[in-house]
Formats: C-alpha cells, structure tokens, sequence
C-alpha cells in the first residue's frame, strides 16, 4: 500500500521464499520512499533478503523482533510518538460518522 492506492495484488502458486520476496516489483518506487513493515517471517528475515535490503538501500521498520516486553514496549513507544496531530484530528473529526455506522449496525460491522 502507498499513498498512490494499494497497488497491484500479485497471487504466488506455491510457497514465497527470499528469492521470490526480493525479486518482486515494488510499484517502481525508489528506496527512499518505501518502508518495509514486516513481520519477521523467515523469508523477510534470512541472511539473503537483509543483504537484498541493504543492497538496495531499502529501509526496514524493524529488521531485528523485539528481545523482550521492554524492547517492544520501546518501539511502539516511539511509533506513537511518530504520529502527526494531523492525523489525530482526522480521526477526531471523524467519529461522529463512525459512531452513526456502529448505531446503525446495532453495533455489528461497519464500513470503517
């Protein structure tokens, strides 16, 4: 997903291993503009795919898992600080419409 859409879904036959994972098209954007967010699948983490990265100057959100509740702690510590009030204040202005949905829905799914 970027800021342009989601792009292209692209259905892998079989099983993605790190050959596969760094040989895919990344919407012809420049590593500058892409962050990887992971979830540390064997693939996104073997030797071969970090080299990939780092070759390539593509910047992983966490190329290391947490070591522990203290760590992870710390990284969504500064994730949450990362936040723009911008962003807050559209979802503020937001909520009236997403309460009307879940009244709406007798507090079933909704659009949001």
């Amino acid at each position: 997903m970027t800021w342009e859409g989601v792009g292209v879904a692209c259905k892998i036959d079989g099983r993605m291993d790190a050959d596969l994972y760094q040989s895919l098209e990344y919407f012809n954007k420049s590593p500058e503009d892409i962050l990887f967010q992971q979830d540390n699948d064997p693939k996104h983490t073997s030797r071969k795919a970090k080299n990939w990265f780092k070759d390539h100057d593509y910047e992983v959100m966490y190329p290391e898992p947490p070591k522990g509740i203290a760590e992870l702690w710390e990284r969504v510590e500064m994730e949450w600080e990362r936040i723009e009030a911008t962003t807050c204040q559209g979802l503020v202005q937001s909520m009236p419409r997403r309460v009307q949905e879940v009244l709406k829905a007798k507090g079933g799914y909704t659009s949001y």
